[in-house]
């Protein structure tokens, strides 16, 4: 899958301003030292990326232009006077923050003023492009500096077939260049990527979890890949993909906390889209949410759709 064909099944984009992120909220999240703390999350209006991968629907909230410089800093400052005070940030830009496409490394110095009375700041960035941008963002904050990447699966072949360019070697890199220089690293996980079968799905999603943390990694984020970016629901109509069910990621996120090698997450967005049971959801939708903060397992929510 090339990305002009992926570019060929997009629908419109929405409306943004440049000057103003898409969305910013606060959340909970465990931290390693066990702590569950209120997290920042701001959603930057930004360039869109310049990868295109078979599964993103992130490029929705994106602009074809650069933004201008200064905009991603105003876009923080406007956020944080809005949001409750919290002890985390995640400056996620629908892409790569050391992108200089994306993120101007002439707004580094106010970002980091900015975010000065943050614990941690998380970005998101590519692998290969984690390198020398990394420790000048990260010299110029007093947080610590952690840095979330798409690993999206350990399957090799499956892997080449998303259009993120990029091989499990440069993950490995990546992940290798944050530890050796006192960065914390997070993988993104997908549950069931094109290609796949449901019980494929799961086992890759469990191996990409223990391949991720012989990596290094810190913690694990699994996210259900959902349709609606036009390639996805092409790939549905040709019978190479379908949503996971929302007992996959319940058993994928009870395995990975089982493993107790680092945090395990499952991502919460939208979970009604993976569920067939109006009955049970609220239940299993709130068991979720618990396992998220205490990285423990609870019993499986009984109910007769199951």
């Amino acid at each position: 899958m090339n990305t002009e064909w992926i570019l060929s099944l997009r629908g419109q984009k929405n409306k943004i301003e440049l000057r103003r992120p898409y969305d910013c909220m606060v959340e909970k999240e465990r931290r390693p030292n066990g702590q569950v703390d209120d997290t920042a999350i701001v959603f930057l209006s930004n360039k869109e990326c310049s990868f295109k991968c078979l599964m993103c629907d992130l490029w929705k909230n994106t602009s074809d232009e650069a933004v201008p410089i200064g905009a991603i800093p105003e876009q923080i400052e406007w956020a944080l006077a809005r949001l409750p005070s919290a002890k985390h940030i995640k400056l996620y830009n629908s892409g790569s923050f050391f992108d200089e496409k994306a993120i101007p490394r002439s707004d580094y110095k106010r970002i980091a003023r900015l975010v000065d009375h943050f614990e941690t700041v998380i970005v998101e960035s590519h692998p290969r492009l984690i390198g020398e941008k990394c420790l000048e963002f990260r010299d110029q904050i007093s947080g610590k500096l952690e840095v979330a990447i798409g690993l999206e699966t350990a399957h090799p072949e499956v892997l080449a077939r998303l259009n993120k360019q990029m091989t499990l070697d440069d993950f490995e890199r990546g992940v290798d260049f944050l530890k050796s220089n006192n960065m914390n690293s997070r993988a993104f996980i997908l549950l069931r990527p094109p290609f796949m079968t449901e019980e494929e799905g799961i086992v890759w999603a469990r191996k990409s979890i223990d391949y991720a943390f012989d990596c290094g990694v810190d913690s694990c984020t699994v996210i259900p890949v959902r349709a609606g970016n036009g390639a996805m629901d092409e790939l549905m109509k040709k019978g190479e993909f379908e949503m996971p069910d929302l007992a996959s990621l319940e058993d994928v996120l009870e395995y990975g906390i089982s493993q107790e090698r680092g945090l395990v997450f499952a991502d919460t967005w939208d979970l009604e889209l993976f569920s067939n049971c109006e009955t049970c959801f609220p239940a299993r939708n709130e068991r979720i949410h618990q396992m998220n903060l205490t990285q423990k397992t609870y019993a499986e929510i009984n109910c007769r759709c199951r």
